[in-house]
């Protein structure tokens, strides 16, 4: 295992330098002048000059490219042209709190589906199965923004139960685990579980289909073993890939929820990428992307190796 671990880990890295890479070039080659978010529209060419010199704009991409590079492996990611504040601070206290309500989320919706998806798979065909395939596909299909817009309409508006947007009633956009700042995850990680939910709920019952077909588990129940030895066997063999889904999951949502977050005011990731943008803040926007992408690609490596321990089945060479 541990040799499989530094194999991955070798393979990560080329893949890491291309997102990086990607990640750069996309930024720098979109339209605008980031400085024209911080410049004054009478300022004189000496001061754009100045500005542009110390934020190295003045240099070729290449070269701009290589000081990002090497800043960035010493954990500076550059100061935000918009606040003046270190673009690793802004993004670590963002990710933190996008990387809370994602796990949320998709706790709650690795939870229903699993649930709903061995229900739908083990009573295929019934109304259970038609009930629980219906809420997968209505989960996947109703766009994620307008249902947050919905449930702050309804339990904020009209009923008042929920705070609607925020992370905190103290304005600060920290999170925190006690009651007064639970109220405050609810709705937003409620609406970003639906698709999680909908797309675990339809594998899992794929799944579940599938194993029950095998003739492994014939011979289970010809042995005399009782429904419940068998259920411990196809979540057994369901897990790894139920496993690989939610973890997937999870980096989507850390990476995905720009319009989520902006609808609900959550001081993470998507609300800071979604001024950044505005704002042309491309070291902010930079830093934010990479950090994402890392979080991501080492995520798919952790997936990887726990399903890999999960199930002896998958080839390690």
């Amino acid at each position: 295992m541990l040799r499989f671990i530094l194999r991955r880990l070798v393979s990560v890295t080329p893949v890491a330098l291309g997102v990086s890479v990607v990640c750069f070039l996309l930024v720098h080659l979109a339209p605008g002048d980031p400085l024209s978010a911080v410049l004054p529209v009478d300022a004189s060419p000496e001061t754009i000059a100045a500005m542009r010199t110390a934020y190295g704009y003045d240099k070729p991409l290449p070269v701009q490219y290589g000081l990002w590079l090497w800043h960035v492996l010493q954990g500076d990611l550059g100061t935000s042209i918009a606040s003046g504040r270190p673009v690793t601070a802004e993004v670590g206290r963002a990710v933190v709190n996008s990387l809370i309500l994602a796990s949320v989320a998709t706790l709650i919706g690795f939870t229903f589906g699993t649930a709903f998806g061995f229900v739908a798979g083990y009573f295929r065909n019934s109304i259970l199965d038609r009930l629980a395939s219906a809420i997968s596909v209505l989960g996947v299909s109703v766009p994620h923004y307008w249902l947050a817009m919905v449930l702050v309409i309804v339990f904020s508006a009209q009923l008042g139960w929920l705070p609607p947007t925020g992370a905190g009633p103290d304005g600060s956009g920290n999170w925190r685990p006690d009651l007064e700042h639970l109220r405050y995850i609810v709705l937003p990680a409620l609406t970003m579980s639906v698709i999680p939910m909908g797309i675990i709920a339809r594998t899992v019952r794929a799944l579940v289909g599938d194993i029950l077909a095998q003739d492994f588990v014939g011979a289970l129940r010809a042995k005399g073993l009782s429904e419940f030895g068998v259920f411990k066997h196809v979540v057994k063999n369901a897990a790894p890939t139920a496993l690989a889904i939610m973890g997937l999951q999870l980096g989507y949502l850390l990476g995905g929820s720009i319009l989520i977050e902006t609808v609900f005011a959550w001081p993470g990731t998507g609300f800071l990428l979604n001024a950044a943008i505005f704002q042309r803040d491309l070291p902010l926007l930079q830093g934010a992307i990479l950090v994402l992408a890392m979080f991501f690609v080492a995520l798919n490596l952790v997936v990887d190796v726990v399903q890999t321990a999960l199930d002896p089945r998958i080839e390690r060479g």
